[in-house]
């Protein structure tokens, strides 16, 4: 049976998890990327990447001035159940860390893709970088796979 997938507009909803139209997405990792109007980007863990997490506890994230390749840890987060990196998706510097999240990162499971983004980098590389990920459509249709093959249903834990 096809489960349902809802368009609500910005973003789409399937088995609970919100997948948001606009974003590119490293779907293994469940990490994803804005590119904001200033040239850098914003990095943040997925819905269905927090839901897999459980409660995060603890989170550190590497500080402003740091340099990554794509691919090495801009953060580490850690939950009851699970600790892991959240891999740099483009290499670049960090410019900016959410204080929020590095305090709380229970905030994550709160608003994964609003204001629980985790940091903000200035891409050296972006357009090579941007074409390993995924964006509309594709992304959909590889999350709704991911989401299937894990059987997971998203939840926000307060």
């Amino acid at each position: 049976m096809e489960k349902e997938t809802a368009d609500l507009g910005s973003a789409w909803e399937y088995q609970g998890c919100m997948i948001p139209k606009d974003l590119y997405y490293d779907i293994e990792n469940q990490v994803w990327l804005r590119v904001n109007d200033d040239g850098t980007v914003t990095m943040g863990l997925t819905d269905v990447g927090q839901t897999r997490a459980g409660r995060l506890l603890h989170a550190r994230i590497k500080p402003p001035g740091t340099k990554l390749r794509k691919g090495k840890p801009i953060a580490t987060l850690e939950s009851g159940k699970w600790a892991g990196p959240v891999p740099a998706l483009v290499e670049g510097e960090v410019v900016e860390i959410n204080q929020r999240v590095s305090e709380d990162p229970n905030f994550i499971n709160i608003d994964p893709y609003g204001e629980a983004w985790i940091v903000r980098l200035r891409p050296t590389y972006l357009e090579r970088d941007l074409k390993e990920l995924v964006t509309g459509e594709e992304a959909l249709r590889l999350m709704r796979e991911h989401i299937d093959e894990w059987d997971i249903v998203c939840m926000r834990c307060m």
